[in-house]
């Protein structure tokens, strides 16, 4: 990304995953800048590069959401409340992608040791590290990215207390964080068909690889197409004392070539949203169209031994928010041959679950996670 600043054409490369592209139009803001100006510039589409302190650019940027939920919430008087399940979801998809939009104009520049040379400024270095490797010369990032980097590396080192295991799950950035217990609680008390092998087709942080092989399946096999997410799975099943049970491998859903390719337990908790996901690190909760979904299922009968079961962990929130029916999702498991041979449900107990100020509120207040035992 290129700039002129006092009259010195400069350059930095682009670090960001939530926005592809960089801002068309940059200029340099510091200390003086007020909230209503940084954020009249970012709704214009003009970033602004931080030269002030640390501390003053974070107050700024909590000022900048403040406006962009208060524009929202003004919406939403406007007849937001009396939208169908599916037009709510849409607008609720939009009003964030506004809000990340306007918050992502304020960049900060990283030094090629990602240092930053401003006031009061962090030391950054390991966080930044662990989210995109080592760099070799200087950055922009939009503050709003850094801080979640930041937040993200403390709960890698903190970790998630999961009762099943007896232990911690430490999330890497971008794998999605086991907070949700409802689900791995599923997992956990369903009854075994077998002990002998087991694959968690996209296995995330290993947290319900481990959770089986907890419960004494002898060998399971996690897989996941994202590169962060196996190394976090191996981590975490190596730090568990796990590594003899569980293995991790690189494959897109079923394991590779020179594995087994069937089991008599395939375990699976896909992304539950059938939308696009607007960046990288969406994917973990949005399928577009399904898609994995779809193709999860109908490859069971081919990976599923002749009485094997597979156990499918999934949140009717989608049905609740008219993307997709129970009537499809039946479907589906028919057009694959498959059978349900019990469905054992769990209210969800996370905090969005009962945040009234999400503008998802009401569906998420009804949601209900099931474990589908399907059968071919």
């Amino acid at each position: 990304m290129a700039w002129v600043e006092e009259g010195i054409q400069r350059s930095a490369r682009w670090l960001s995953e939530s926005r592809p592209a960089p801002p068309a139009r940059l200029i340099p803001v510091d200390d003086t800048m007020t909230a209503d100006r940084a954020y009249s510039l970012a709704c214009q589409g003009t970033a602004m590069l931080w030269r002030g302190d640390f501390h003053n650019a974070r107050q700024l940027l909590a000022a900048m959401a403040r406006r962009a939920d208060r524009k929202r919430r003004a919406g939403g008087r406007h007849g937001e409340e009396s939208l169908a399940p599916p037009a709510a979801f849409h607008r609720y998809r939009m009003d964030a992608a506004r809000r990340a939009h306007v918050l992502g104009m304020l960049l900060v520049e990283l030094e090629p040791d990602y240092s930053m040379r401003l006031g009061r400024a962090p030391d950054v270095g390991a966080a930044l590290e662990a989210a995109h490797g080592p760099a070799d010369t200087s950055s922009l990032i939009p503050l709003h990215e850094l801080l979640g980097i930041i937040g993200a590396h403390e709960w890698r080192k903190k970790g998630v207390e999961v009762p099943a295991l007896g232990g911690r799950i430490h999330p890497h950035y971008g794998v999605f964080s086991p907070i949700r217990q409802e689900y791995i609680e599923l997992v956990a008390t369903t009854p075994l068909p077998s002990r002998d092998l087991a694959f968690d087709i996209g296995t995330g942080t290993g947290v319900l690889a481990a959770v089986l092989a907890r419960r004494g399946v002898a060998r399971v096999i996690g897989t996941d197409n994202e590169p962060r997410a196996v190394a976090c799975a191996r981590e975490n099943v190596l730090s568990l004392g796990l590594a003899d049970q569980v293995e991790v491998v690189e494959s897109d859903l079923f394991p590779p070539e020179g594995h087994p390719q069937r089991a008599p337990l395939i375990v699976c908790n896909p992304p539950w949203i059938p939308a696009k996901a607007a960046t990288s690190l969406e994917r973990a909760v949005y399928d577009p169209k399904g898609r994995m979904l779809g193709r999860f299922l109908a490859g069971l009968p081919d990976h599923l031994t002749p009485s094997g079961e597979a156990w499918l962990v999934l949140s009717d929130l989608a049905e609740r928010l008219g993307l997709r029916t129970r009537e499809e999702l039946l479907s589906t498991f028919d057009a694959a041959g498959l059978q349900v041979m019990e469905k054992l449900d769990a209210r969800p107990a996370h905090r969005r679950a009962t945040d009234e100020s999400d503008p998802l509120h009401p569906f998420r207040q009804q949601e209900t996670t099931s474990l589908w035992r399907l059968g071919v």
